[in-house]
């Protein structure tokens, strides 16, 4: 299209079952959904510079669905929906599984090893996070500025 949608609001919904290959479909469905909404340019310019805030910005929210997606698969069966909510200045997630338990920390078992640093990503990243119950299940959900207004919302987190 070429059109930036930066200033509107958009939804896009995806409905998920299992968990075999679950991830890597949440961060492609993720990634075309932030170059539709013009945070990803169609091709990059040569004389660009590779890591600006707005390409780290969209690899801190293809981390941040990695994490929340993998918690459902490991702990919830599975999600059953991802929903990418963008207004111009944030971008909210959404995921849904069949779990009423509330997400909670985990110890870490070794800060070089995998597991248990899920739940201190998303603090550490999203401008706000939480949880609801939705159905028998629930959803996680999480928050993160555009880049039209991430600076604004930087300031935040390092209070």
């Amino acid at each position: 299209m070429g059109v930036s949608l930066r200033g509107q609001g958009q939804t896009r919904r995806l409905a998920l079952f299992g968990t075999k290959g679950v991830v890597s479909r949440c961060r492609d469905f993720t990634r075309e959904a932030l170059k539709d909404w013009g945070w990803i340019p169609a091709e990059p310019a040569a004389e660009e510079e590779p890591e600006t805030d707005e390409a780290e910005l969209v690899e801190d929210v293809l981390l941040l669905v990695s994490e929340v997606v993998t918690n459902a698969c490991l702990y919830a069966g599975g999600p059953t929906e991802l929903v990418l909510m963008h207004d111009g200045e944030r971008l909210r997630i959404e995921v849904a599984d069949a779990s009423p338990e509330s997400p909670r920390p985990r110890p870490p078992q070794d800060a070089s090893q995998p597991g248990g640093h899920g739940l201190i990503v998303l603090e550490r990243l999203a401008r706000s996070w939480g949880w609801a119950p939705r159905g028998d299940g629930k959803v996680v959900w999480l928050e993160v500025g555009s880049p039209s207004g991430a600076e604004r919302a930087r300031p935040t987190r390092n209070r």
